[in-house]
């Protein structure tokens, strides 16, 4: 059974980086054709898609957050985290990360994820 589970700062100041890291059980990170990402629901929105590492290491962000965002990981860990650069108050959200297979990449819908973690929670304040 696949279980991810999220941690990082639960309030970060704006211009902070927010680091976010994902531990994995029940599965290595490394595992053909799993793909690793990180989703957002803003306040009172759906779910954001962000970015992905896959099983390779390799990795993709989306064009809206590419500029701030990267993802990384690390394997002795079996963990993987998202470092979001210069946030603002609009990037206050619930983080989740999540896996699915080739297909789930980009996509903004919980059933297209075989796991996911619980979430936690972001507000970005001074």
């Amino acid at each position: 059974q696949v279980q991810l589970q999220e941690s990082g700062p639960g309030l970060v100041k704006p211009s902070q980086t927010l680091s976010l890291s994902c531990t994995v059980s029940g599965v290595s990170i490394t595992t053909k054709y799993n793909y690793w990402s990180w989703i957002r629901q803003l306040p009172g929105k759906g779910l954001q898609w962000i970015g992905y590492i896959a099983y390779s290491g390799s990795t993709y962000l989306s064009p809206f957050l590419m500029s701030r965002a990267t993802i990384s990981r690390d394997t002795s860990k079996n963990q993987f985290t998202l470092h979001l650069s210069s946030v603002t108050p609009a990037d206050t959200a619930i983080y989740y990360c999540a896996v699915g297979g080739p297909e789930s990449v980009g996509i903004e819908r919980r059933d297209e994820y075989d796991s996911w973690g619980q979430g936690t929670q972001v507000i970005v304040s001074s």
